[in-house]
């Protein structure tokens, strides 16, 4: 596996640093023993922030560190088994 950081990566931190509030301020809810229905929405947001910050990881590598790969047959077999590694978490 590579790593590098990639010009999204500090968008995606944002997210993630976003959901990590959302999912501090839930557990002071809980805590607090807010209504439900006003952790539902809370819970809502942190799985919204999480999700958006997994979708543009995986585009971000699909386009930047794949998409070469597939235009040269020595690593296109490679590329198409991360692909489809990575497909499972969309």
């Amino acid at each position: 596996m590579r790593s590098m950081k990639h010009e999204s990566h500090p968008a995606i931190i944002k997210r993630l640093k976003r959901a990590e509030g959302h999912l501090r301020s839930l557990i002071g809810m809980i805590e607090e023993g807010k209504p439900c229905l006003d952790l539902a929405q809370q819970l809502h947001a942190v799985e919204n922030a999480v999700g958006n910050a997994k979708r543009e990881l995986i585009h971000d590598h699909i386009d930047h560190c794949l998409d070469g790969a597939v235009v040269d047959p020595k690593t296109s077999r490679a590329a198409l088994a991360e692909f489809k590694a990575l497909s499972k978490y969309l």
